[in-house]
């Protein structure tokens, strides 16, 4: 009970991440690293289809709701977001996509959500340095909702199976990271 709960939370949470979000891309606020989006979009399909492969239950509320948000993301930052072709940008893509090279030779469930988390990582970093570099260019409230959902996510495995503990933990630590870019990088403008 406590599992599907923490799931259908995980779900809301990240549902809810995108509100905001999506609000101040429209206002001008918030500019979203196409790159990153493109990578997270991808992956959070990859990372669905890999943890149900697993067995993965309630928690794959979270990891679906986090898929479907990111397509949009994706989809509206083609027209309101930032970069996308400079060379950090085309870099991480490389390394996204050499990870899903990898990942496609994976005959193991487990490697690829691995390699997915890697990769999906390489998104994450091309927003914790945008986040840092121009701070106010993201919605720190997205991210906090974000944070909120892969804890739930990680509630909602329901035991200490690392394998389907992965990417919900990772969602924090990434989501965590990109906050505390934010605010250090308007520490740093102040």
């Amino acid at each position: 009970m406590i599992t599907q709960a923490a799931g259908y939370a995980s779900g809301i949470a990240i549902l809810l991440s995108f509100v905001p979000y999506v609000r101040d891309i429209f206002l001008g606020k918030t500019k979203p690293e196409r790159a990153s989006w493109l990578i997270w979009a991808l992956l959070g399909f990859i990372s669905f289809f890999s943890q149900f492969a697993k067995g993965a239950l309630w928690s794959l509320t979270m990891t679906g709701a986090q898929a479907a948000g990111d397509l949009f993301i994706f989809l509206v930052a083609i027209k309101y977001g930032l970069g996308g072709l400079n060379r950090r940008d085309i870099i991480g893509l490389t390394g996204a996509a050499v990870g899903l090279i990898l990942w496609y030779f994976s005959s193991e469930a487990a490697v690829a959500l691995l390699i997915v988390i890697l990769i999906d990582a390489t998104g994450a970093v091309l927003t914790v340095i945008k986040s840092y570099e121009h701070p106010t260019t993201e919605t720190a409230s997205s991210w906090a909702l974000t944070l909120f959902g892969g804890v739930f996510a990680c509630v909602a495995v329901g035991s200490l199976n690392l394998i389907l503990l992965a990417f919900p933990f990772y969602i924090c630590l990434a989501s965590a990271a990109i906050l505390a870019a934010m605010f250090l990088g308007a520490r740093r403008l102040s």
